[in-house]
């Protein structure tokens, strides 16, 4: 079920919003977009924070990385 809300734009919001009016969205839906991709920006940045988290705690990840960095090391032309 839809439940309205009311809220208080400032210029800046306003302007967003005309600029996702003038894609052809209606207000609500222009608003309803904003909202859902908003949430769905800070779930996947809490979702990569906690894969950063896991790869830093794994061990062997780490050491394989520090092999990598040492090899390619080795391999760059001198100078």
């Amino acid at each position: 079920m839809a439940k309205a809300i009311s809220v208080r734009l400032d210029e800046e919001t306003e302007r967003a919003l005309r600029t996702l009016e003038a894609t052809g969205l209606s207000r609500s839906d222009a608003i309803r977009s904003a909202l859902v991709s908003s949430a769905d920006r800070l779930r996947r940045g809490s979702e990569l924070a906690a894969e950063v988290a896991a790869l830093e705690a794994d061990e062997s990840d780490r050491v394989e990385m520090l092999e990598v960095s040492s090899l390619m090391e080795s391999m760059r032309a001198p100078g």
